[in-house]
C-alpha cells in the first residue's frame, strides 16, 4: 500500500520536509518512489512547495496521504483531502445529546430598562478654598 508522507530532512533544530510517496512498509527515511513537495516550517513565512498533479495521481492510484499532509495540503487549498484528515475529538453518540441542548430553553425574564439618573455637576473647589475651611 502507498502513502504520501513526510520525511524529515535537515539539521538539528531547523527540520525541513521532503513530501515523498513511499511504500507504508519502508522506514520513514528509507526507499521512497517520488518527492512530490517540500515543506519548510520554520521559516517566516512558512514554504510549501508541492506538485498537486503528482499527488492527485497517486492518490488515484490508491496511495493514501498521512494525516498531517492532509491538513497541510487542504490548508494551502487543496480539494479532495478531506476524508484522509483524521477527527481528533471523542465523537458523542448519535442518541446522546450534550448537556446543555438536552435542557429547554428558558426566556429570561424582561427587565425593564432605567432611566439614567441625572446627577448634579460635582462642584469643584480649589486649593485656597480647602485651606480657609
Amino acid at each position: 500500500m502507498l502513502t504520501i508522507r513526510l520525511q524529515r530532512t535537515g539539521r538539528e533544530n531547523t527540520p525541513t520536509y521532503r513530501i515523498v510517496v513511499a511504500e507504508h512498509r519502508n522506514p520513514v527515511k528509507g526507499k521512497f518512489l517520488e518527492i512530490v513537495g517540500h515543506y519548510l516550517p520554520a521559516r517566516n513565512p512558512v514554504v510549501l512547495e508541492h506538485n498537486a498533479e503528482r499527488i492527485k495521481h497517486w492518490v488515484e492510484k490508491g496511495a493514501i496521504p498521512s494525516d498531517t499532509v492532509a491538513r497541510i495540503l487542504s490548508k494551502k487549498g487543496m480539494k479532495e483531502l478531506e476524508k484522509f484528515i483524521q477527527r481528533y475529538t471523542k465523537r458523542r453518540p448519535k442518541g446522546e445529546q450534550p448537556a446543555e441542548a438536552a435542557a429547554p430553553a428558558v426566556p429570561k425574564a424582561e427587565v425593564p430598562a432605567e432611566a439614567p439618573k441625572a446627577e448634579a455637576p460635582a462642584k469643584e473647589t480649589s486649593d485656597t478654598e480647602k485651606k480657609e475651611s
